[in-house]
């Protein structure tokens, strides 16, 4: 957080007045002892600074009366600006410091209650993307980042952010790396990706890691040091380029479910030990004839995707439905399942 951000208006405003304050001493000074003194411009404006600074008078004297009168209030009022501008200066250094080392405290107690989130390393173009959809979901997350300025437009009330190394254990652990829920790492390098997908590996074995892949030979070193899904930028770009060129009406498509211009959505629905769907054959529920959900495949926990069930595929314990449908329908549907 900057230092101007984490002071009070009231702060700031002084801030701004201390040195307008001094410079007006400056000018005051300078035309005064031009004035009384008849000195030049260049003798008025070092008199003015010997004594706004306390340095005194040395090499230039005032020997008049009414150039003492004049240079005695002028001290007096030169200290007490100097004196204010250093008290103002003095508290905002404070202030800022114990702002900091307060809202560390409360954003690190704040995360440690945080469970089920998900952690992005790296706001840059990609990760700016993956946090805006995880606000529209209003899921919970945590952003590391090594540069603020990326991650100035996040600074929202109850916004989680880590200015550091997102390869570091520590900054992995403040983040609550072992009861997340799921990890991007979106970096710029690959080499960097490796690294904190090793490092969040190590520190949480069952955390779902979706990294990102800049060049394509990468993507077997990123599942090979612990990454549950690698996604390449540029090789889905030219694929999207590529459908585009050749069927523009399923690139239309696909489009239209990404935008949700349809208010059609892509989910996967997890089938918890409370669903009323356990052991039904999927012809028995209401998921096509009431919610008009298409069931596209399921995932039982063998990992096997079975694309397009038949009406008597069976539904148990544990599977993942992959759906679509509109957006109002498929949350009723989530919601029943939960």
């Amino acid at each position: 957080m900057s230092f101007l951000s984490s002071l009070s208006t009231e702060t700031k405003r002084r801030l701004l007045v201390a040195p307008i304050a001094i410079f007006s001493m400056l000018v005051i000074g300078t035309i005064g002892f031009k004035a009384f003194s008849g000195f030049g411009w260049i003798d008025s404006v070092y008199l003015a600074a010997q004594t706004v600074t306390t340095v005194g008078f040395g090499d230039i004297a005032v020997p008049t009366a009414a150039e003492r009168v004049f240079a005695t209030i002028f001290m007096l009022l030169g200290v007490g600006t100097v004196l204010y501008s250093l008290t103002v200066i003095a508290q905002a250094i404070v202030q800022s410091e114990v702002f900091e080392a307060l809202n560390y405290s409360r954003k690190s107690k704040q995360m440690e209650k945080l469970s089920g989130h998900y952690i992005v390393c790296g706001a840059g173009r990609v990760g700016r993307r993956i946090i805006r959809n995880l606000q529209r979901l209003d899921q919970p997350y945590v952003i590391i980042e090594s540069n603020e300025d990326r991650v100035a437009e996040f600074r929202t009330v109850g916004t989680n952010i880590i200015i550091g190394d997102a390869s570091s254990e520590e900054n992995l652990l403040t983040a609550g790396v072992k009861r997340a829920k799921g990890l991007a790492t979106c970096l710029p390098d690959d080499a960097a990706n490796v690294y904190v997908v090793l490092t969040a590996r190590g520190l949480n074995k069952d955390l779902h890691i979706v990294a990102r892949a800049v060049e394509e030979q990468a993507e077997p070193k990123l599942v090979r040091a612990g990454a549950s899904r690698v996604v390449a930028p540029t090789i889905i770009g030219s694929q999207s380029m590529a459908r585009a060129l050749l069927k523009p009406a399923i690139a239309d498509f696909m489009d239209s479910i990404v935008a949700e211009s349809l208010d059609l959505v892509f989910e996967e629905v997890a089938i918890g030990e409370s669903s009323p769907y356990i052991d039904k054959r999927l012809s028995e529920t209401n998921i096509s004839s009431e919610l008009n959900i298409i069931v596209v495949a399921i995932r039982p926990a063998s990992g096997i995707l079975e694309f397009h069930p038949t009406g008597d595929a069976v539904i148990n314990v544990g599977d993942l439905l992959i759906v679509v449908g509109k957006a109002e329908d498929v949350k009723r549907l989530v919601e029943v399942n939960r």
